[in-house]
């Protein structure tokens, strides 16, 4: 095994003779990062809008797993949803600024579930948003379709990945700063869309949730987030 590249005396992104220039390490100011590894969850830290239907209530608590995982559990009528905003709105998507998306999650049933999961606007109905860049299954399909959506008006890309029932899927998208937005799928490019609707004049932040398709309870695990934006 090939031994580890070491820099003992650091490594950095810096300018020369900047505020960081002699950090050790590379400079954390230069992007807005957001990770969420759901080794804790505080309910107050989300605006969380739960539709409850059915014979009992909906969960939302960390579960027993490896890496840390946030389990959702619905309440058991047709279209019993909870969907979650970040309280504080912070990912403005602006040209000449790079930005990133990653998040890995699965749900005990892939089809009779409508999921959503990026960036949004704060909403009480994000799988109808009128703002956001974000990932979108409907009921009754296994596939990921991939909004670019501003002020009602969306570039969608169709069928960028597939869910199967308790199988863990990475999704992801990076924004060049310029014309284009890659998409990805468990790490490997599946796509490109346009930016002709970027929401650029609304601030997003991170979106996610599910709605029952039946009346059945169904679940969402997420085991992390991540989102970050160029400075």
């Amino acid at each position: 095994m090939a031994s580890p590249v070491r820099y003992p005396s650091g490594v950095t992104n810096a300018s020369p003779n900047t505020n960081l220039s002699e950090f050790v390490a590379p400079d954390p100011s230069k992007a807005h990062v957001y990770f969420d590894d759901f080794d804790t969850y505080t309910a107050a830290q989300w605006t969380i809008t739960t539709v409850e239907a059915g014979s009992g209530s909906a969960t939302e608590a960390l579960t027993d797993a490896d890496g840390g995982v946030l389990l959702i559990t619905n309440d058991d009528a047709d279209n019993d949803s909870d969907f979650f905003n970040k309280v504080g709105e912070s990912f403005l998507m602006e040209s000449g600024k790079k930005a990133w998306f990653k998040a890995r999650i699965q749900s005990n049933d892939a089809t009779q579930s409508d999921i959503v999961i990026g960036l949004q606007i704060t909403d009480t109905t994000p799988l109808d948003v009128t703002d956001g860049i974000f990932f979108l299954k409907s009921d009754g399909d296994t596939q990921f379709d991939f909004l670019v959506e501003k002020n009602n008006t969306a570039t969608t890309t169709s069928e960028v990945a597939t869910m199967a029932d308790d199988t863990w899927l990475t999704l992801g998208f990076y924004y060049d700063g310029k014309s284009e937005i890659k998409i990805y799928a468990d790490d490997v490019q599946v796509g490109t869309s346009v930016v002709t609707n970027l929401p650029d004049d609304e601030v997003l932040t991170v979106s996610f949730g599910i709605q029952n398709g039946e009346a059945a309870a169904k679940t969402l695990s997420v085991d992390y987030i991540f989102a970050a934006k160029e400075r």
